[in-house]
């Protein structure tokens, strides 16, 4: 018998078999001795293309930042720009929300995430922001993106409005009132994303009332 024609595996193959059970079965699902299994190899296969958990988890978070579309931060409309950008990148992690616990506190050390933070902080410094001021906006901008994907507001409150009185008439009365919104309460979490990040870009507007665009 001839040999395979291609490798039966790779550092993208078991980075993508990795992303797979992480959405699927979330973060304790994931070890390497049930991704050999899944991929249907010895657990020692998996070492000759990545060196530790902490490695494939690096790999996973290359894939994951490689569905994020850096072309928005290129348009010369600063706001429009960073508002396209930041709503692709929370779409992307609400596909992956199980990765945001791994990678929130780990080092970034992807390239596709280093050369992200680099576009956005260069869009940032075009359209105004000093150095300084730029790694504080994109910095507010990582909290409202990662935070609103891995958080759900309205699943939070599983009774109808009127469920909450009388003790809390506040949010009675503030449920019933988003659920007359367009989206209804099951669109609360994405206007309370929009509206998150409008303050930050009014801000950031308000700074410095002569920023181009």
């Amino acid at each position: 018998m001839g040999r395979p024609s291609r490798a039966l595996l790779s550092r993208e193959i078991i980075a993508r078999a990795a992303l797979e059970l992480l959405d699927q079965e979330g973060p304790a699902a994931l070890t390497m001795r049930t991704l050999a299994q899944r991929l249907g190899v010895r657990g020692a296969s998996l070492y000759h293309h990545v060196a530790s958990k902490d490695d494939l988890l690096d790999a996973a978070s290359q894939l994951i930042n490689e569905e994020i579309d850096l072309s928005p931060l290129e348009d010369p409309r600063w706001r429009e720009g960073i508002a396209a950008y930041a709503r692709g990148y929370r779409q992307v992690y609400l596909r992956h929300p199980n990765m945001i616990a791994l990678v929130a506190r780990r080092r970034v050390e992807a390239e596709k995430a280093l050369l992200g933070y680099d576009a956005l902080l260069a869009a940032l410094i075009r359209a105004g922001c000093t150095p300084a001021e730029a790694s504080e906006v994109a910095a507010a901008i990582d909290y409202l993106v990662l935070g609103s994907a891995l958080e759900t507001f309205t699943a939070g409150f599983t009774r109808s409005p009127d469920g909450y009185r009388p003790a809390y008439p506040a949010l009675a009365d503030s449920l019933d009132g988003a659920a007359g919104h367009p989206g209804g309460l099951r669109g609360l979490d994405d206007r309370g994303f929009e509206l998150g990040l409008a303050l930050v870009l009014d801000g950031l507007a308000a700074r410095s009332p002569s920023r181009p665009g």
